[in-house]
């Protein structure tokens, strides 16, 4: 009888010790899966980085060539004096006209 207690006791043995490999086999499976993953996310994530890096330096580039914002501002600056010199002509013309029709009689 105790021939069979002690076959019971090592088959049971074998089977947790089989059950606990095939446990770890699945977790590692699992884990190996989700590295994986891990790795593909993370190299499409630095990926975006540089992009936007790249993005990044392109237009700090353009902000700092300052030759094109220059020249808008002399071609501003003549824009401005041109229309200045409009606007004195059309508040001249203004009092001119408005002494004449405070004494031009009205209906």
């Amino acid at each position: 009888m105790a021939d069979w207690a002690l076959y019971g006791a090592v088959i049971l043995a074998v089977l947790s010790a089989i059950s606990a490999l095939a446990y770890v086999i699945a977790q590692a499976l699992v884990a190996w899966r989700a590295l994986k993953r891990l790795r593909r996310h993370a190299f499409a994530a630095v990926d975006r980085v540089v992009e936007l890096t790249d993005t990044a330096a392109t237009k700090a580039e353009h902000a700092a060539d300052s030759s094109r914002l220059q020249a808008h501002l002399a071609r501003l600056r003549v824009t401005l004096a041109r229309f200045a010199v409009l606007r004195r002509a059309v508040d001249e013309v203004t009092d001119s006209v408005g002494r004449v029709t405070a004494v031009y009689p009205r209906k």
